[in-house]
């Protein structure tokens, strides 16, 4: 089988293609009985050397200096990501999606970008689907045609099959980031100022409720984890999700995962019974990693009943848009409970509001921390603490803008103090925050 490797595209699927060839041909030499008899690393060693033979071959008609990426990219249609595995190796991209074998996107520094990838046809891909999703111990075929699993290396997929995917088969990964973004590397990147930094963290130790709003990708679950390093580490923290992302560091964590239905339709355990069940697990804390349905009702409960300090996150367009996004939630709970009553109840259990916002040019920043100071009339009384006002984009691409303190003193001030954790003189008059590279926070 020969391949023409000239133009970039095409070159590259006829690339792709002799790829699939000899991954077949090594297949069908592999002596399987044999295979199982020997270690991961002696395994491998054979199946490279394999390859190499292979690649020599004179039918393949392979020019030499693509030999070693050809055998390289055998090895990793067999144990890594096949032709995602570049792009799964670049620290630089936080996602990765792919809309078919020949359209291929990831998200770098915040920007989607088109890529040359490809995949030889539909059935390359859906290879490479089965054996990401059987590695994450799923399954995924005409009867359940998409899954949403967590990777051995910690990335998320989704992936979506005809006949639901109309254009082919579709893969999105969220990767895990090897090192995960703290307060400082966000004071320097830009995302918030030093001194909303100190007051998430005495917020935090001060055992204040906090639901964390945002879009898609706005970096809630990077504020989350953040905010969970400034735990005690006394209290005994039970996390909740519906794929595991959360890596607190606290000696004693329970994490709990949501299950799905099997093929039968049977054996679910969603978020809501996690949470009934939790509060019997003795929690000083509990944190949903996203509120989604139902499960906000036991949130809450948790939140006014001394389980003080839970946090959460949920998707939405600003602070306010969050609260009403709750009040659905708790009716999806299936509790007839009037709208005034749920605010009310709403507003007892959480203290501190923060936003998160994916901005045009990429970057992601704090754009509100708010108190939530009760209910009053029916309305939510909001008052913000810190706010990002965006002026602009500068010549490199970057937003122009700046942190303000309000100048309003967060009610929750005296609480602060009365557990010992005075906040700094002045932190809440009203200016322009300054930005500091060197700032360190203080665990």
């Amino acid at each position: 089988m020969e391949a023409t490797l000239n133009k970039p595209t095409d070159g590259r699927q006829a690339f792709q293609r002799l790829k699939t060839h000899l991954h077949r041909r090594m297949i069908d030499a592999i002596d399987l009985s044999k295979a199982g008899q020997l270690n991961e690393n002696d395994l491998r060693s054979q199946l490279r050397s394999l390859a190499t033979h292979l690649c020599t071959m004179e039918a393949v008609a392979l020019p030499p200096e693509q030999r070693d990426l050809m055998v390289r990219e055998i090895m990793d249609e067999i144990y890594g990501f096949g032709p995602l595995e570049p792009l799964m190796n670049d620290p630089e991209i936080s996602d990765v999606l792919v809309n078919g074998p020949e359209r291929v996107f990831v998200e770098r520094r915040g920007l989607l970008e088109a890529t040359d990838i490809r995949f030889a046809d539909e059935q390359h891909l859906m290879r490479l689907i089965h054996r990401l999703v059987g590695r994450a111990g799923r399954r995924i075929d005409e009867v359940s045609p998409m899954v949403d699993a967590k990777l051995p290396d910690g990335s998320r997929l989704n992936a979506v099959i005809p006949p639901l995917a109309l254009k082919g088969p579709t893969i999105s990964i969220r990767k895990f980031a090897k090192r995960t973004l703290v307060f400082e590397d966000m004071v320097r990147f830009g995302s918030l100022a030093p001194e909303i930094a100190d007051f998430l963290i005495l917020a935090v130790r001060a055992r204040l409720s906090m639901l964390i709003s945002g879009g898609t990708g706005a970096g809630k679950t990077t504020m989350l984890n953040n905010i969970s390093r400034f735990i005690s580490p006394n209290e005994r923290v039970i996390t909740i999700e519906q794929t595991a992302e959360l890596q607190l560091q606290q000696p004693d964590v329970v994490a709990l995962e949501m299950r799905p239905a099997n093929v039968e339709g049977k054996g679910e355990i969603n978020q809501r019974d996690l949470l009934k069940n939790c509060l019997r697990m003795r929690p000083d804390r509990i944190i949903v990693g996203e509120a989604r349905g139902g499960e906000v009702l036991e949130m809450l409960q948790a939140m006014n009943t001394g389980h003080e300090g839970s946090m959460s996150t949920v998707h939405a367009n600003d602070t306010r848009d969050a609260l009403d996004r709750l009040e659905m939630m708790i009716a999806l709970a299936g509790v007839d409970m009037p709208p005034s009553i749920a605010r009310q109840y709403i507003s007892s259990a959480i203290h501190v509001l923060v936003h998160m916002s994916r901005l045009s040019t990429g970057e992601r920043k704090v754009t509100r921390v708010s108190e939530l100071l009760g209910c009053r009339d029916g309305s939510y009384q909001i008052e913000d603490i810190f706010v990002y006002r965006m002026t602009g984009i500068g010549p490199d691409g970057k937003a122009r803008g700046a942190f303000y303190s309000t100048g309003h003193e967060p009610m929750c001030f005296k609480r602060l103090s009365a557990m010992g954790h005075e906040p700094p003189k002045g932190m809440f008059h009203s200016r322009e925050l300054s930005s500091d590279a060197n700032y360190q926070a203080k665990v």
